[in-house]
């Protein structure tokens, strides 16, 4: 059985990866394109106070090179 993804908003992930060093390249619509120094991209889309999807969850980690674990940790700080 899969581990259960905690359920974080929009603005909540955005935060998250602002801590793991990304940064607002552009936004296109609703959509917020955030970049960091490798040139690693991750795409968020904010829909002010919605809770991300899990599989949502899951494809930003993957983009961002997180575990879920790690991604946990990140929450209970």
């Amino acid at each position: 059985m899969s581990e259960k993804l905690p359920r974080v908003t929009a603005n909540e992930m955005i935060k998250i990866v602002e801590k793991l060093g990304f940064h607002l390249s552009r936004q296109s619509g609703s959509h917020k394109i955030f970049k960091n120094n490798d040139g690693k991209r991750v795409t968020i889309a904010y829909h002010s106070g919605k809770i991300l999807h899990p599989k949502i969850i899951k494809s930003i980690l993957v983009d961002v090179g997180i575990s879920v674990d790690e991604f946990k940790k990140i929450i209970k700080r």
